[in-house]
């Protein structure tokens, strides 16, 4: 599996969190983000909050630069 990431500055957030996850493993990624979320935003840990996870999961590294921000 190729490498794939998470990058919090693509999300609204009162923290403005600038964290960014990448991993070989989705399976790990995906893990490590939702720990993430509980830990960090206090979200709490559902099957639509992993699902939601995985599907903002994108192929590569993150980026240097922050990307817009979904409005």
């Amino acid at each position: 599996m190729a490498r794939r990431f998470i990058d919090c500055r693509e999300f609204p957030s009162e923290m403005n969190c600038t964290l960014a996850l990448s991993a070989d493993n989705e399976d790990e990624l995906l893990e490590a983000a939702v720990q993430h979320a509980i830990t960090v935003h206090g979200h709490e840990d559902t099957p639509d909050l992993r699902t939601m996870i995985r599907t903002a999961m994108r192929d590569g590294t993150p980026p240097v630069e922050a990307a817009r921000r979904v409005a």
